[in-house]
């Protein structure tokens, strides 16, 4: 009887471990591939991708690659086409380099989605949180504010000169100041220095040395703050030279505090992961977003049919008092 017992019981055993394994199979799978890997940012997206996909029954993953180079994204798609995803999302380092590669998942029958990536041909969907130039003006608004009316000198860092929402962002910005407040003036050229925060601090640092007049940094990648930021803090330029633009809250929190960084604005990273997800299961399952379709993350939409982008504004503002709040969240 104990024998039988035995077999019986491994043999629940097996078909359980069975079971589990064709349930597990039968989940619908997705890959987002991100700018870089190992930074708040995309930490906080992965946890949305993660608890999303728990929710609506797929097996979804994030890649981050160890640079922000295209090329480590393309070999990343790759693989995913290799391993026969459904869906692939991308949060593109350059919409050009990626184009052949995206075209080939949608020739294979793989969905994609994009985020931060407005001008991408070979996708399904790409979803924005801020518009381009919303979120540019807002924080070339913000700056005029704390330099005021005695004009001066501000630099403005992007994550690399291929990001293709980043130098949107500060075009937006360049255009607004040039056009209302000509008295601040552009040092130079963009730099490409925001998706890394020891580049940003040694060429904030740079900057300070070489233009006395310098009243500001717009930073748009998230280690750009951080790192432009530090360099203040070590010239001791607080409150003299302004650092602006979007950064996790958890990790600008004590120089967002001390006066260091001047403030900012950004979306929710997680909310976008989870976004993801949400309109990966869409196609999926065949649901078509049209005008007025309600989307969870991004609320009531009117896409764009013909470039299949989703604009949507859910900006919120990182300043001394959403900070501690924002950072609780795990932003």
């Amino acid at each position: 009887m104990k024998l039988k017992f035995i077999k019986s019981g491994l043999l629940a055993l097996a078909l359980s471990t069975s079971v589990m394994t064709m349930a597990h199979a039968a989940n619908k799978t997705m890959g987002v591939v991100v700018k870089i890997g190992g930074i708040p940012w995309f930490n906080a997206m992965e946890e949305g991708i993660k608890a999303r996909a728990a929710e609506v029954g797929m097996d979804a993953e994030m890649i981050g690659p160890t640079s922000a180079d295209p090329a480590l994204q393309v070999r990343a798609i790759e693989d995913l086409i290799a391993k026969g995803v459904d869906v692939i999302g991308v949060v593109p380092n350059d919409e050009t380099a990626l184009e052949p590669v995206l075209k080939k998942a949608r020739a294979a029958g793989i969905k994609v989605v994009a985020h931060e990536g407005p001008g991408i041909t070979n996708v399904d969907w790409n979803f924005e949180m801020a518009s381009a130039d919303g979120f540019g003006e807002a924080h070339a608004k913000l700056l005029a504010e704390k330099i005021g009316s005695g004009g001066g000198e501000y630099a403005v860092f992007v994550g690399s000169l291929t990001v293709p929402l980043h130098n949107a962002w500060a075009d937006a910005a360049i255009a607004w100041l040039g056009k209302n407040h000509p008295e601040i003036k552009l040092v130079g050229e963009r730099y490409g220095v925001a998706e890394n925060v020891d580049d940003s601090r040694t060429t904030a640092l740079d900057l300070i040395a070489a233009h006395p007049n310098l009243k500001g940094f717009l930073a748009f990648g998230s280690q750009g703050p951080i790192g432009a930021g530090r360099a203040v803090e070590e010239r001791r330029k607080t409150g003299k030279i302004h650092v602006l633009g979007p950064f996790s809250p958890g990790q600008g929190q004590k120089l967002l505090k001390s006066g260091v960084i001047t403030g900012g604005y950004m979306w929710n990273p997680a909310e976008a992961g989870r976004v993801f997800v949400t309109i990966g299961k869409m196609l999926i399952d065949g649901v078509e977003i049209k005008e007025g379709t309600d989307i969870p993350g991004l609320g009531v939409v009117s896409p764009d049919l013909a470039t299949h982008n989703i604009i949507t504004n859910n900006l919120l503002e990182i300043n001394t008092s959403t900070v501690d709040g924002l950072a609780a969240k795990g932003l």
